[in-house]
């Protein structure tokens, strides 16, 4: 099932006893703290590991000159970020790897004319994994529970579980390809 980033929030209302919102903009404490935190736990639950259903890649466009005005000098080049970037994964050239570069405000500073970018990206919920939007859900209801119901007995129960449900997905998210052999190692290759 497809779920909105208002049913995400309901769900984990529901979660805590509080009622269900269909609406940000309800005029409810439920619809206000929904509206206000969402965004935040959603980008920190997409920041907090490699998601393999949120990785993104694209070459970078190169801007005219670096923040400060002084243009690139040594070969560095700053290049713009994509606008749903969350967490760099990787950045790339013709030659390989770069293994140097510094990220600013919306813009990356490395070595080179071109960058490929491997990221994790802002996505529309509904292209959230049911094992995702599990870990988001109760995420969501331990960060919603302290404000709404000022227990912080349960707000650590649901943190606890929170934990579980991530950790899980993280399970579930990694088992989504064929895991890479360690070749070349030099221990196997003397076992012979």
């Amino acid at each position: 099932m497809v779920l909105s980033d208002v049913a995400l929030c309901a769900r984990a209302l529901v979660m805590i006893g509080a009622a269900p919102i269909s609406s940000f903009e309800e005029g409810t404490a439920e619809a206000e703290i929904a509206r206000l935190l969402y965004p935040t736990i959603r980008d920190g639950m997409l920041a907090g590991y490699p998601w393999r259903f949120a990785a993104r890649g694209v070459w970078l466009a190169r801007l005219a000159s670096e923040d400060d005005g002084q243009g690139p000098q040594g070969g560095r080049h700053l290049f713009a970020l994509p606008r749903d970037f969350i967490r760099l994964l990787s950045l790339e050239n013709d030659g390989g790897k770069i293994t140097r570069f510094e990220l600013r405000d919306q813009a990356v500073v490395c070595d080179g004319e071109t960058a490929w970018l491997s990221y994790v990206g802002r996505l529309a919920e509904g292209s959230f994994p049911p094992w995702f939007d599990l870990a988001l859900i109760a995420r969501l209801a331990a960060e919603f529970c302290l404000p709404l119901t000022e227990s912080s007995t349960r707000a650590e129960c649901l943190f606890k579980r929170s934990e579980d449900q991530f950790r899980q997905a993280r399970l579930a998210d990694a088992q989504q390809s064929t895991p890479q052999a360690i070749e070349g190692f030099s221990l196997i290759v003397a076992r012979g």
